[in-house]
């Protein structure tokens, strides 16, 4: 009888599973997990992502019935884990982060060498990255063109799970409490296990949940943090604990068979495309996550100013919408993607500190940290992305708030300081009257902190900034 090692990464689940399927097939199964020492000049996995991959892992183990969970790199324990087990094949999804696909090219060309048989499957993605291309056979580099020749193509359907027997590794597994992915001392991920339902059973249930509840309407609410019109799917999407097949086809069951509203569907939709997009980016142009996709941006006059990027991470900045979802990410691991917009813009554009300090700060807080999505997204609101048009929006975070969360629920959850002030104050506590300050317990400087950086003198500072990107030759057309 063969065995099959399968190797699981960001694909821990076991519907809709090329290479689990394949290795179904094949013969018996070894399933494993290996908590990989960082290669060279690879990112580890953030603290928030930590968390979630443990409790992913406990949930996956469930479903398989045996999960083997090893430590170490990936290129030592394969060959070694074939040999102590007998397997011959050794099957894995690929993975598109350029050490990944680094790591995973030499890895195949060893095994191989060693008489071994190795193949690799797409479970992350509707369509490879190197698949869609443009008229001139070109990579796109605006968005809506690319998600409307992905639409074109027509999406695969979620592949049917295989029944599969478990070979005897003949080699002990890491217990759970040896993964060292918990945060200890302090646990400052307490009571996330509340919030969130690391898993595959998990992802499919919000999933079902989004689209009985709050798929109606999705279009237009999704820009409000203080409704519940979104998905909250990204973990989920990035551990590979659902598919964007899978989600792509019950959405459009949803909209068939009970009549939800399919523009709304559309646009939902048309978030995967995003996703989509943006893993195309980091394939075919790996240096996104570290230098600007348009190289006229290495020319912006940049700050470095600890003090306020400190206060941008704490949630301390004097500006409610903002402060609100910086405090909603460390609570939490997640922020509304509405706000992760305003204050992305925020560092940028109004204290002037370079974007990867904020892509680092996502990277290590957000449970759905992924590399493609944070990179692309960064860039976007930096203006030296693709498709980041208009180029230097500069968003009026006290204007954001009045529009996407009229009533100030958001703010009043995140800023409770605050809860106390009228809707008249409360997105612009700096200019309330003494005594609506005094009845609402607020004391400027104390309980709440002046604003670091003035509204309007941060936006004529950051066109100035742009200025020196237009003289190396960017584009600065559509200035909002």
């Amino acid at each position: 009888m063969t065995t099959t090692i399968v190797w699981f990464r960001q694909d821990l689940r076991v519907g809709d599973n090329p290479a689990l399927a394949a290795a179904a097939k094949m013969g018996d199964i070894i399933p494993l997990y290996i908590i990989e020492t960082p290669l060279n000049g690879a990112r580890d996995i953030g603290d928030a992502g930590k968390w979630w991959l443990h409790q992913s892992l406990l949930e996956l183990d469930k479903s398989l019935g045996s999960l083997l969970v090893l430590r170490g790199k990936p290129g030592d324990l394969l060959p070694k884990l074939a040999k102590a087990s007998g397997a011959t094949n050794i099957v894995w999804n690929r993975c598109y982060e350029p050490n990944a696909i680094a790591r995973d090219t030499a890895i195949k060309a060893d095994l191989v060498q060693r008489g071994l048989t190795v193949e690799s499957y797409n479970a992350a993605l509707l369509f490879e990255p190197w698949e869609v291309k443009n008229g001139s056979g070109q990579p796109f580099k605006v968005y809506s063109p690319f998600w409307r020749a992905c639409l074109a193509r027509g999406m695969t359907p979620p592949k049917k799970s295989q029944k599969f027997t478990i070979a005897n590794a003949k080699t002990n597994s890491l217990p759970p409490n040896d993964w060292q992915l918990l945060p200890t001392k302090p646990n400052w991920a307490a009571g996330w296990e509340m919030l969130w339902t690391p898993g595959e059973v998990g992802a499919l249930k919000r999933l079902d949940a989004f689209l009985a509840n709050d798929l109606q309407g999705y279009g237009e609410l999704r820009n409000r943090p203080d409704l519940p019109n979104i998905s909250r799917l990204s973990p989920h999407l990035h551990w590979g604990e659902i598919s964007p097949r899978q989600v792509a086809a019950r959405t459009t069951m949803a909209v068939d068979a009970e009549g939800r509203s399919a523009k709304d569907a559309t646009k939902f939709l048309s978030e995967i495309g995003w996703r989509e997009f943006a893993y195309q980016l980091l394939y075919n142009f790996p240096t996104l996550p570290s230098q600007n996709w348009k190289p006229a941006f290495d020319a912006y006059p940049w700050r470095t100013n600890k003090s306020d990027l400190k206060a941008w991470q704490r949630g301390q900045t004097g500006y409610p919408l903002v402060d609100a979802g910086m405090r909603e990410l460390w609570h939490t691991g997640y922020m509304h993607n509405r706000v992760r917009m305003v204050v992305a813009s925020f560092l940028i554009k109004h204290l002037r500190i370079d974007w990867r300090q904020g892509e680092a700060w996502f990277w290590d807080t957000l449970l759905d940290a992924d590399l493609a999505n944070n990179a692309a997204s960064w860039q976007w609101v930096a203006g030296s992305g693709a498709d980041a048009a208009p180029y230097f929006r500069i968003f009026n975070p006290i204007e954001q708030g009045r529009k996407f969360d009229p009533n100030g629920d958001y703010i009043r959850k995140w800023v409770p300081e605050l809860g106390r002030l009228s809707n008249d104050d409360l997105f612009w506590p700096h200019d309330a009257p003494p005594m609506a300050l005094k009845s609402a317990g607020i004391t400027l400087g104390k309980t709440y902190p002046h604003p670091i950086v003035d509204h309007a003198e941060a936006r004529i500072a950051a066109m100035k900034g742009y200025e020196a990107v237009k003289q190396a030759g960017a584009n600065v057309s559509n200035v909002a």
